[in-house]
C-alpha cells in the first residue's frame, strides 16, 4: 500500500485529551494555581473599562516558562515557536497566542515576586513540616555570563566608545526630529532606542571602571629581594629584582558586571557565580543569590543570614567545600547558632595538621577544628555531595551553563526560574503535592 496524503479527515479532538493525565506540565500547572498572582495581574494596564490590547493571562506566562525550564529551553523564540507545534506547550497556552517579547520581557520582569514565591513554596512545606532545614548545604557554580571575552576593555577605549555612543545619540535624535515621514520616523526611533541603550551600557561600564580603579588602585607591588648571593650586593644597598606595575582592569561594553573568572575545567571566561542554599534532607533549594566574585570565599555568612532572615529559622549545621572557608565566616555562623561543617585551609607544610588548635584561633574556630575531628562531623560532610552537588548537577541538565541575559538582577530572575523549577520537580519525585 502507498500512502496517501491529500485525504481530507475530520478528527475531533481538544487539547485536554492530547496531554496524559499524569505529564509534567500539568503538575506545572497545578503548581501555578497555587502561587500568588496578584502582584502580576496588578500590572495589567488594559483591564475593567480601561482600553488597549487584551493582555496574556500571567499564569500561562509563569507556567510557559516553569515547564521551558525543566524542559531544557532557555529562549523565548524557541517557546514561541514550540507553542505552535508541541502538545505540552499548546496545552498550557489553552488557545492563547503568546509571542517571544512578551516571553522575553516577563522572563525577568518580576526578580523580586520570584523570590517572593522561592521564600512562599518552602515556608509552605515548613509549616507542614515536610521541610526542616536543619542541615543546609551550600555551593557556588561559575555560569557563562552574556558578555564575551573580546568585549572587555580599558578605560581609555571605553571613554573613547562612550563619547562615540553619546555623538550616535545626538545624531539620531536630530534626524528623528527633522525626518516627516512616519514609517522612517519609527524605523528611526528603533535605531535610535538600539543606540541610546549601547550608550547607557558603555556608560554603566565607565562607571564600573571607576568603582574598580577606587578599590584597587594602580600601585606597583613591593619590591622583591633578588636571588644573588650576598656578595653580589652593590654598597649601601639590596639588590631587588625588577618589578612589573598592575595589570590596568578591563570592563564588558556590554554586561559591565560579569568578570572573568575560572571555570570548573581550568579556562577562564566571563561569568557569574551563583549560589544556592539546598535543604540536604530533601534536595530543595532554600535560597540563591548572584555574586561577580570569582572565590566562593565569603560567600559563606551572607547566604547563611539570607536563609535566617527569610524563614525565621536557624540550621543547625551548614555544610559547605574548603572554598567557602574563612576564619571570620566560622566566628559568625557559631554566633548565630550553627555549627559550620566545612574542611579547614591546607597549609603548604605538609606537616602541620589543618585540624590541630592553632594559637591565634578563637574560643568558636577552636571549637570547629576539634569538632571536624569527630566521625559525626565526616559522615555530615558525606550528606554535601549528595544533596547540594545533585543541585547543581540538575541545573546543569536543565541547561544552566550560560546566562543569555546582561546583569545580575536579570540573571539572579533566571536563576529563580532554576531553582523554583527544580523544586517542583523535587516535590513531585517525592510525592509532595503544592499547598492550595
Amino acid at each position: 500500500m502507498s500512502p496517501v496524503r491529500n485525504q481530507v479527515e475530520l478528527r475531533p479532538v481538544d487539547l485536554d485529551a492530547m496531554l496524559g493525565l499524569a505529564h509534567p506540565a500539568r503538575t506545572v500547572w497545578a503548581f501555578v494555581q497555587t502561587m500568588d498572582l496578584a502582584p502580576l495581574y496588578a500590572r495589567i494596564k488594559s483591564a475593567g473599562s480601561r482600553g488597549g490590547a487584551p493582555a496574556i493571562d500571567p499564569a500561562i506566562l509563569v507556567a510557559l516558562w516553569l515547564w521551558a525550564t525543566v524542559d531544557g529551553v532557555g529562549s523565548a523564540r524557541e517557546i514561541d515557536r514550540l507553542c505552535e507545534r508541541d502538545d505540552a506547550y499548546r496545552w498550557i497556552c489553552g488557545g492563547v497566542g503568546v509571542n517571544y517579547h512578551s516571553l522575553a520581557d516577563f522572563r525577568t520582569e518580576h526578580e523580586a515576586w520570584l523570590d517572593t514565591q522561592l521564600t512562599r513554596s518552602i515556608t509552605s512545606l515548613l509549616e507542614r513540616r515536610l521541610v526542616t532545614l536543619d542541615v543546609v548545604a551550600q555551593d557556588g557554580l561559575r555560569v557563562r555570563a552574556h558578555a564575551k571575552a573580546s568585549s572587555f576593555r580599558r578605560r581609555d577605549k571605553l571613554a573613547e566608545l562612550h563619547a562615540q555612543a553619546q555623538e550616535q545619540v545626538r545624531a539620531l535624535k536630530r534626524e528623528l526630529r527633522e525626518d516627516a515621514g512616519a514609517s522612517a520616523r519609527r524605523k528611526q526611533a528603533a535605531i535610535e532606542r538600539a543606540a541610546r541603550e549601547r550608550e547607557q551600557r558603555l556608560a554603566a561600564a565607565v562607571a564600573t571602571m571607576d568603582k574598580l580603579q577606587r578599590k584597587t588602585p594602580a600601585q606597583p607591588k613591593a619590591a622583591k629581594r633578588s636571588k644573588q648571593s650576598p656578595g653580589d650586593e652593590p654598597p649601601g644597598g639590596t639588590c631587588t629584582a625588577a618589578v612589573k606595575p598592575e595589570p590596568e582592569p578591563r570592563v564588558s561594553t556590554t554586561d559591565p558586571q560579569a568578570r572573568v573568572m575560572k571555570m570548573a575545567d581550568g579556562g577562564f571566561r566571563p561569568a557569574l557565580n551563583a549560589q544556592l542554599a539546598v535543604d540536604v534532607q530533601t534536595q530543595l533549594i532554600a535560597a540563591v543569590a548572584i555574586t561577580n566574585s570569582g572565590s566562593d570565599m565569603g560567600q559563606m555568612a551572607p547566604v547563611h543570614q539570607d536563609l535566617q532572615q527569610r524563614y525565621a529559622t536557624t540550621p543547625q549545621h551548614w555544610l559547605a567545600d574548603g572554598g567557602f572557608t574563612k576564619l571570620a565566616a566560622i566566628d559568625e555562623l557559631t554566633e548565630r547558632g550553627t555549627q559550620p561543617v566545612v574542611p579547614p585551609p591546607r597549609s603548604r607544610n605538609p606537616s602541620i595538621d589543618s585540624l590541630a588548635p592553632k594559637g591565634t584561633d578563637t574560643a568558636a574556630q577552636a571549637q570547629w577544628r576539634a569538632f571536624m575531628t569527630s566521625d559525626f562531623a565526616k559522615d555530615l560532610y558525606v550528606w554535601r555531595g549528595a544533596s547540594v552537588e545533585c543541585a547543581n548537577a540538575q541545573l546543569r541538565r536543565r541547561g544552566l551553563h550560560r546566562f543569555n541575559v546582561c546583569g545580575m538582577v536579570k540573571a539572579r530572575a533566571v536563576l529563580l526560574w532554576h531553582a523554583l523549577a527544580h523544586n517542583l520537580m523535587r516535590m513531585r519525585s517525592l510525592g509532595i503535592k503544592p499547598a492550595a
